[in-house]
């Protein structure tokens, strides 16, 4: 075993054995746990449980900690902050933190228009905020989200979220006037087609839906994911993107990119849509923007952001002065172009790695993704392309045994998400790898 990962017990050890049993009678059965870990504390990219086992983690808190586990700049501005105030609430009062970091947001967020940026508390409540902008500002009741879409737990965000089985079963009704439409999945594409030939009938489906399913006229958002999260990290084809805002400015439709999962740099760039050149009208943030304090941000253009009455819009927590400190020194770090630079290297490496381990085995179908917002998907069988969950949750299993924090993620949840801290180590990256590797084969050996 290399010099990162050191293990003094099995993991799950004794102590998180004990803590485990007292979860399992305190806390509610349908809060899932994707790993056995139980953290002590954790650093940079490394974990330490309460055995005193260091882990290396690849799914940094479902992509919280771009910036690394307590990032010294963060400590430093919660702990200067937290000596001057802690909430005396951005309804009653202002100060200069929120102004500041609004500032910021308004000024990285793509767009050459006057922007203004609203503060919450979660990805669900920026997607819950920005919905109901976009409806008060078009007097529009519809929105149209997309298959495989994730976009959170609240009523309304589990209305546009896909993955039924998962999320929905059991929790309706849902909201009303929400359109799922269609979106491109090139990997799965019919063998029959192009890519260009299916992106082209995409975009056709796309049109068709706008007669069957709702007229432009009754829309006031179209939400989607540059690069989807939940479903599998798939990234939407530009000329998509595109297609997206040529309705928009035809119908008066406020286009939508959610980023919490995508964004805060994750994929070389501050927000994943800026791959494609394409500009939204509003930007959803959340996740590493804060280093995994719970802030979330709705950034788009004035104009927009303006429509609601006086005292429409905000909640009691929303630009928690602490949050809001850790969150500005975080934003400065991410929008570096050396930090931007270190997640294209990083993804290069996984890509690398990946793509080797592909010609090893068979079950690998792709690795995909943009930067370091990166999934290695498993299949039985590479020409019917049918998915192999149990081998994806092997491969964890036995990852998280020898020291990797691993998650799933996919429509079909046959994928392995890789979103360590961007600040990792080469060193560190590649010794996760070689686990991940030796546990692909080991699952494989154990099949024959």
């Amino acid at each position: 075993m290399g010099t990162q990962i050191k293990k003094v017990s099995e993991i799950p050890g004794p102590k998180s054995k004990e803590m485990l049993a007292r979860r399992a009678a305190a806390l509610p059965a349908g809060l899932g746990k994707s790993t056995e870990v139980v953290v002590e504390k954790a650093e940079g990219a490394l974990v330490w449980d309460v055995d005193g086992n260091q882990l290396i983690d690849f799914a940094g808190g479902i992509g919280m900690v771009n910036l690394g586990h307590r990032p010294q700049v963060v400590v430093d501005a919660v702990k200067a902050q937290l000596d001057k105030h802690i909430h005396p609430g951005a309804l009653v009062t202002t100060f200069e933190l929120y102004l500041e970091f609004a500032e910021l947001l308004n000024k990285i967020v793509p767009g050459d228009y006057p922007k203004k940026t609203l503060l919450a508390n979660s990805g669900s409540e920026a997607v819950e905020n920005a919905v109901a902008i976009a409806r008060y500002y078009t007097k529009r009741p519809a929105v149209i989200c997309f298959e495989g879409a994730y976009h959170g737990r609240t009523m309304l965000t589990l209305s546009l979220t896909s993955k039924y089985g998962l999320f929905k079963r059991g929790f309706g009704s849902y909201a009303q006037d929400i359109y799922r439409f269609h979106s491109p999945n090139v990997y799965r594409r019919p063998n029959s087609m192009t890519e260009d030939e299916y992106i082209d009938f995409c975009i056709e489906r796309f049109d068709q839906n706008l007669i069957s399913h709702v007229d432009p006229s009754a829309v006031a958002a179209i939400i989607i994911e540059p690069v989807q999260g939940e479903g599998g990290f798939i990234p939407v084809p530009k000329r998509f993107l595109e297609k997206i805002r040529k309705v928009c400015d035809e119908h008066g439709i406020v286009f939508i990119a959610d980023e919490v999962q995508a964004g805060a740099g994750r994929t070389g760039k501050f927000l994943s849509i800026e791959h494609s050149g394409v500009i939204p009208d509003i930007v959803t943030m959340a996740k590493s923007i804060g280093s995994g304090l719970p802030i979330s941000a709705i950034t788009g253009k004035a104009e927009i952001m303006d429509a609601p009455h006086l005292g429409g819009i905000g909640g009691t927590y929303s630009g928690s002065p602490i949050a809001v400190a850790g969150a500005l020194a975080t934003v400065k770090e991410l929008i570096k172009p050396e930090f931007l630079d270190r997640a294209t290297h990083v993804g290069k490496i996984i890509t690398d790695r990946i793509n080797a381990m592909k010609e090893k085995f068979e079950v690998i179908a792709e690795v995909r993704g943009i930067g370091a917002m990166l999934v290695v998907e498993f299949v039985k069988d590479r020409i019917t392309k049918e998915p192999d969950m149990d081998f994806a949750m092997a491969v964890i299993k036995k990852s998280v045994a020898n020291g990797v924090i691993l998650i799933r993620a996919g429509l079909y949840t046959n994928c392995i998400r890789f979103l360590p801290p961007i600040v990792i180590t080469d060193e560190q990256l590649h010794e996760g790898l070689d686990v991940i590797e030796t546990a692909i084969q080991d699952v494989l050996n154990e099949r024959v």
